[in-house]
């Protein structure tokens, strides 16, 4: 009998995309924007920038012409991108609070005893599926300050006992990630604790685009690292999509940078949290929320109301979004794990892996040419990808690398 892929892959193509430059969404991520938050970033004394490889015989392997992957398992030591976002916000949030701007201030003086002096305790709150609340809780704990974290229904253990390791209160709920998001702030006003969430609503708006701007210094990087190899702008970005704060980051410095010829933008979600895709399939394009527990090994891309700046950005410059199976993201990363020939290893974990699992099923696993020739994704194209995660949680990635769980084929 042939064997069929596991799962359907479903593409929406976005009817608003449109190249031409919008001030009033970029400006945010203009290079000098993003050049400041980046210089506060690395004030810290752990930060090192993160690799960006190039997988030259897998890109040979796919017919295409290039394939970078930033791998953000290096960042920090804490195994995924996230506390890029959480440092900038909570030390720009201390910075205001002590009547300053956070560019005139390093990390090592906002770690100062006057600034406990002058601010008392201050306790961050924030809801994740792991990631996002580690970096927030090793953010809090390296300023000397406190964190309270909850964790949807069906969290992994390990996660959250990393969460504690950096000394937050930590625990898993039994609502999902954004039944657990409205929880956190509600607690916030009650307790008058400081909201730390990287997805925007109506009157909530400034610290989510802190930790967006906090993300977009990964874009900038990859600027530089592309530069300095004397390599040519990617023509595809593959983006994963939470909330989608951390693809309109990505999205929106490289649109700016490259305004001129920018790349094609291309959203991916997991099937079962697939806001972004449902949003693009209707006539009007508005936010579509996806509701319920959301079963998906893609944790961190387990979200189903997107973030409205977020949402803004991407419903002009995203071509459009692909909704993937677990098997695709599981595929992603025993391509990355198992390298040909002297192409770097990638220990990418279920979130971070699923742009790449999805790139070699376009290129060969699909049936569907057409697809292909309508996203220009060919012979010349040169893709970026981002590995947002490490091995989070090592049981299960052992699982599924090493022990096949999640196989492409049936």
């Amino acid at each position: 009998m042939q064997s069929q892929m596991v799962g359907d892959v479903k593409w929406a193509k976005n009817k608003f995309h449109s190249i031409e430059y919008n001030e009033e969404e970029l400006s945010i991520f203009a290079k000098r924007q993003i050049q400041s938050v980046h210089a506060f970033q690395q004030t810290h004394r752990a930060y090192t920038r993160t690799p960006l490889y190039q997988l030259g015989y897998l890109a040979e392997h796919l017919q295409v012409a290039d394939i970078r992957v930033k791998d953000e398992s290096y960042r920090f030591g804490l195994n995924a991108f996230k506390v890029m976002g959480g440092i900038y916000a909570v030390g720009k949030y201390v910075a205001q609070q002590l009547g300053e701007k956070v560019e005139d201030l390093s990390f090592e003086a906002l770690q100062s005893p006057r600034v406990k002096e002058k601010l008392g305790e201050i306790t961050f709150i924030s809801a994740t599926d792991g990631n996002h609340g580690r970096g927030i809780a090793w953010a809090a704990r390296e300023l000397g300050q406190r964190s309270v974290i909850y964790m949807p229904k069906g969290s992994s253990i390990q996660r959250l006992t990393a969460i504690r390791s950096e000394g937050a209160q930590a625990d898993i709920t039994e609502v999902n990630y954004d039944e657990t998001v409205r929880m956190c702030a509600a607690l916030a006003e009650k307790n008058g604790w400081v909201l730390v969430q990287d997805t925007a609503w109506e009157g909530y708006d400034d610290i989510p685009l802190w930790i967006m701007q906090g993300y977009a210094s990964m874009a900038k990087e990859i600027e530089e690292q592309l530069l300095e190899d004397g390599a040519k702008p990617p023509t595809h970005v593959f983006l994963q999509a939470g909330v989608g704060s951390f693809a309109a980051a990505i999205a929106g410095y490289l649109v700016y940078v490259y305004r001129d010829n920018p790349p094609v933008i291309l959203v991916v979600e997991p099937d079962q949290a697939d806001c972004y895709y449902r949003s693009f399939t209707t006539e009007d394009g508005g936010r579509e929320v996806v509701g319920g527990e959301m079963k998906t090994i893609m944790a961190g891309l387990a979200c189903g109301e997107p973030n409205t700046r977020a949402f803004r950005l991407l419903r002009q410059y995203a071509t459009g979004a692909f909704s993937c199976p677990d098997a695709i993201s599981a595929l992603g990363m025993r391509v990355y794990g198992n390298p040909l020939k002297s192409d770097p290893r990638v220990i990418s974990g279920e979130s971070g892996a699923v742009t790449l699992g999805l790139l070699y099923y376009l290129r060969k696993l699909t049936d569907n040419p057409q697809l292909c020739r309508e996203l220009s994704l060919d012979t010349s194209s040169r893709i970026l990808v981002i590995s947002t995660e490490g091995d989070t949680d090592p049981q299960q990635y052992q699982t599924i690398v090493w022990e096949g769980q999640y196989p492409a084929y049936k």
